[in-house]
């Protein structure tokens, strides 16, 4: 016996329970998407600036004074957060790969690193001269 294959429609809901609901289907094209960031032109124009004093910070007057906090140290090779410093030649670095790679660096590459950050120091390749004194 074979059983009848019995062609019928099945409707399916547009949402199903245990379904992320898709962007594009809680907001229809055209409708608002919850939050509206403003430009810095808008905020700008929105605040009356002319009001202020002229020594408080503020969008139009950038000059602030100098921060409290000391400056982050950065990695002179990675640019990541650099708290260790390399003795003999000055780089700043973040890991001891950094590190292997800051000491295998020929002296005219580490002074252009230190050139970039305004710290150009002259390293003197020094010859060890070795006395030996006899009693």
């Amino acid at each position: 016996m074979e059983q009848e294959v019995i062609e019928s429609e099945m409707v399916l809901p547009t949402h199903l329970s245990f379904k992320k609901i898709q962007m594009y289907e809680k907001y229809p094209k055209g409708q608002a998407r919850g939050r509206h960031w403003k430009h810095l032109k808008q905020i700008i124009q929105a605040e009356n600036y002319q009001n202020y004093p002229a020594d408080e910070p503020n969008y139009v007057n950038i000059e602030s004074p100098p921060s409290m906090h000391p400056r982050k140290q950065i990695c002179d090779i990675t640019g990541f957060e650099g708290p260790y410093s390399d003795p003999r030649t000055h780089l700043r670095y973040a890991n001891t790969e950094v590190f292997k790679v800051i000491r295998s660096l020929p002296n005219e590459y580490v002074q252009r690193y230190l050139a970039l950050r305004n710290a150009a120091v002259v390293l003197k390749v020094g010859v060890c001269i070795l006395e030996v004194y006899s009693l």
